[in-house]
């Protein structure tokens, strides 16, 4: 009987154990599951931060400017896409105002031969320079400004036709001293801007080393003049320009090691870019002061310019004030010439008949290299008419980009040379 009682309560004991057993263990998955669902909700409230907070760094980065996404910065640049945007149709760079796109163009000749005419003064202002042979082996520019503001502009010398047939589509004022007969002839059947050797707007500077070469002018003299003959505007028929933006990535591009597209990057390293062309060398004849030599600058992205015997082309940078009529000698500073841009376009040229000046081709169409951002495009060049721009084209036919700034360009003789 007493054995039969204890078995009953073991075996109930034992009943009661499982059940708070089972009951435990029941407690138990009911917690894990809870824990479980906890994290999944956990798990699944991050996983929803995290993908707002990508699609918010999208767009955050989609919308920003893109010189911030690139991380190049450009300071004083408008956007692109600003209204406010204004860029200059002679060199592509922003304009602080409008008004000034439209502002009154110069084209002056200047001289650069070794009998006083270096160093010149202001010529870092001029927004594009052509550059040829004028005679005798010795080279000349016609150099054109918009907004000049430099205290001392110079010298001035005299004109030659195929300087006007690529001043004209710059709808300019022509300044000079004289020139060949047909330039002149054409110069006074042609309802051209004309500003010749005038001592109301030019001044003979008095430094004795210039000899012949110190007829001046001043920007504050070649507003004036446009004042008082009622030439407040130019209808530029300039150079297709990349934007700033478009031009810093084109340059990316183009020297990467490998390819690259500048909108992925995440700086501008300059040191993993590789220059195409470092040095460029231009000759015009067999006298090395004349001919040309170019050094690509990666940081600055400029051409410093040399003569072919090594010194290099220095000009006076002058204040932007009006000084009165100086000497670029007294009050302003030397500098290279570095240009943004260097084009050499190869021309068919000849002595002309009275055995002195050059008889140079500029209607028609040539071989052409455009030296810009470290490399260079070979084309060819073309201008239809004397009122038509040059076109730049490249092997495709297709028109050529230049980047913003100022723009070299060199009419080689057929009998010269572009070596790079």
């Amino acid at each position: 009987m007493d054995e039969n009682i204890t078995l009953n309560l073991a075996n109930r004991d034992s009943k009661i154990n499982e059940e708070d057993l089972s009951l435990a263990f029941r407690d138990e998955d009911k917690k894990t599951k809870i824990g479980l669902e906890k994290k999944w909700i956990t798990f699944l409230i991050l996983g929803i931060i995290g993908i707002l907070g990508g699609v918010g760094c999208f767009l955050f980065i989609l919308l920003m400017p893109e010189e911030k996404r690139t991380g190049i910065v450009f300071p004083n640049i408008p956007s692109a896409t600003s209204e406010e945007a204004t860029y200059s149709a002679l060199t592509g760079e922003p304009l602080n105002n409008a008004s000034l796109k439209e502002a009154p163009v110069y084209c002056i000749q200047t001289p650069n031969g070794t009998d006083g005419a270096r160093p010149q003064a202001g010529l870092n202002q001029a927004g594009v320079v052509f550059e040829a042979v004028a005679e005798a082996g010795i080279t000349r520019f016609a150099a054109i400004y918009q907004n000049p503001t430099t205290a001392v502009i110079g010298p001035i010398r005299s004109l030659r036709i195929y300087y006007l047939e690529w001043d004209t589509p710059f709808d300019c004022t022509i300044v000079h001293a004289g020139g060949s007969g047909d330039a002149l002839q054409a110069l006074a059947s042609g309802g051209y801007k004309d500003l010749t050797e005038n001592y109301t707007y030019m001044y003979r500077g008095t430094y004795s080393g210039r000899l012949w070469n110190n007829l001046f002018t001043t920007a504050a003299n070649l507003k004036q003049f446009s004042t008082d003959r009622g030439y407040n505007t130019s209808e530029i028929k300039g150079f297709p320009r990349f934007l700033p933006t478009e031009a810093l990535k084109n340059k990316v591009d183009t020297l990467s090691l490998e390819p690259l597209k500048i909108t992925n990057a995440t700086d501008a390293n300059t040191s993993e870019l590789s220059v195409q062309v470092p040095k460029i060398s231009l000759r015009f004849g067999n006298t090395p002061t004349f001919n040309i030599n170019y050094t690509y600058n990666l940081e600055s992205n400029t051409y410093l310019r040399s003569y072919g015997n090594g010194l290099a082309h220095e000009i006076y940078a002058c204040p932007d004030e009006n000084l009165g009529e100086k000497n670029p000698e007294d009050v302003c500073t030397l500098t290279q010439v570095a240009p943004s841009v260097v084009i050499a376009m190869v021309v068919n040229e000849r002595r002309a008949s009275d055995n002195y000046h050059e008889d140079i081709t500029t209607i028609g169409s040539g071989k052409a290299y455009i030296f810009q951002n470290g490399t260079v495009i070979e084309g060819t060049w073309n201008k239809a008419s004397r009122a038509d721009q040059i076109k730049f084209l490249d092997n495709e036919g297709s028109e050529i980009k230049l980047v913003p700034g100022q723009t070299f360009i060199s009419a080689v003789p057929n009998y010269g040379g572009v070596e790079y």
